[in-house]
């Protein structure tokens, strides 16, 4: 979800401006996704790289966040769609922990979709924070193979994505899901995220549609 802040630079409006829009585009998003057959939906929030932005930013991004936690989570309970977080939750500000961990376990016997929410992620941290759990477990290193490993990612339990789309015009993935995202199709918008719609959600997945996938065969 990228080009909130030259979303807003273009406008000549304040970066907070396009934080807001780039929340208010979130919802139409997840209300369609079950709609295309989506199962699991990730959202990249927060990075952990997010932290060396100016401070009123970062701020208003809590902020921002907390709120619409808080205020779509019963709409989220109707549309029978569960939220995980995935991410250094506990080195957020304690009311922003609380309302994402409330909404995780008010939603959780959604059936519909799973809603991952990256929030102060890093796929090199989880990455990291997997390898110390093997360790803390006691596992011998010759007992650890690629199903252990994954029993201590974020993701444990969910499928690896099909598709990493990521819009604003950047190509790259920017330290996401770099475990699971090993065989996914990558698909690049153009649109910055406060714009994105239904059609550009549809769009993705038409280019998705036609990829071949040949997993390294």
């Amino acid at each position: 979800m990228d080009g909130n802040r030259r979303w807003a630079a273009a406008r000549g409006l304040p970066v907070i401006a396009g934080h807001v829009q780039g929340v208010e585009a979130i919802r139409p998003v997840v209300r369609i996704a079950p709609d295309r057959g989506i199962e699991v939906l990730s959202l990249y929030v927060f990075s952990r790289e997010n932290w060396r932005r100016p401070e009123d930013e970062v701020t208003g991004l809590f902020g921002l966040i907390d709120g619409a936690v808080r205020r779509y989570t019963d709409e989220l309970i109707e549309e029978g769609i569960s939220v995980r977080v995935i991410g250094r939750l506990h080195e957020a500000p304690a009311d922003v922990q609380r309302s994402i961990r409330e909404a995780e376990e008010r939603t959780r016997g959604g059936k519909r979709m799973a809603l991952n929410i990256a929030f102060n992620y890093s796929g090199r941290a989880e990455v990291i924070d997997a390898a110390r759990a093997l360790v803390a477990s006691g596992i011998a290193p010759q007992e650890i193979d690629e199903a252990l490993f994954e029993e201590r990612l974020y993701t444990a339990g969910q499928p690896d994505p099909d598709l990493i789309l990521r819009t604003g015009g950047e190509q790259r993935t920017s330290n996401f899901l770099l475990w699971q995202g090993a065989y996914a199709e990558l698909v690049f918008s153009d649109t910055l995220w406060p714009d994105f719609r239904e059609a550009d959600l549809d769009t993705a997945l038409g280019e998705f549609a036609r990829r071949q996938r040949r997993y390294g065969a």
